[in-house]
């Protein structure tokens, strides 16, 4: 008996996509390319700051000059994760040193558009 691929697919739910598109996953921060297209253009550096205090993530392109003298951020290598364009940032280092839940799942986050930044609650 054939039962269509249809019968088995879950219906979207649009916050649980929206979720989806920052996952943090074996300790490396995984964006999709839509984010990452949009936020980082073609850079393959970028800059990441985390403050304990807000519980944030802040991510900037490496060609923002102004977030590296605002923010004491450190330069982090932004991988092509698949041919799609997912980028993928690792963060062993910083899960370490502040001592963050480093368990799969989505995060939340904002693209700051007016900065150029992406806010990620951590």
């Amino acid at each position: 008996m054939f039962i269509p691929p249809q019968k088995f697919t879950l219906p979207k739910n649009e916050a649980a996509v929206n979720e989806a598109l920052i996952r943090l996953q074996s300790s490396h921060l995984l964006i999709d390319r839509e984010i990452a297209s949009q936020v980082f253009k073609n850079d393959h550096n970028v800059y990441v700051v985390y403050y304990p205090k807000n519980n944030s993530l802040l991510i900037a392109p490496i060609s923002d000059e102004l977030f590296k003298k605002l923010h004491k951020a450190n330069q982090h290598m932004l991988k092509d994760r698949n041919l799609k364009g997912d980028k993928s940032i690792a963060l062993h280092e910083l899960l370490i040193d502040n001592q963050l839940d480093d368990s799969d799942r989505s995060l939340e986050f904002k693209v700051e558009s007016a900065l150029g930044i992406l806010n990620i609650k951590i």
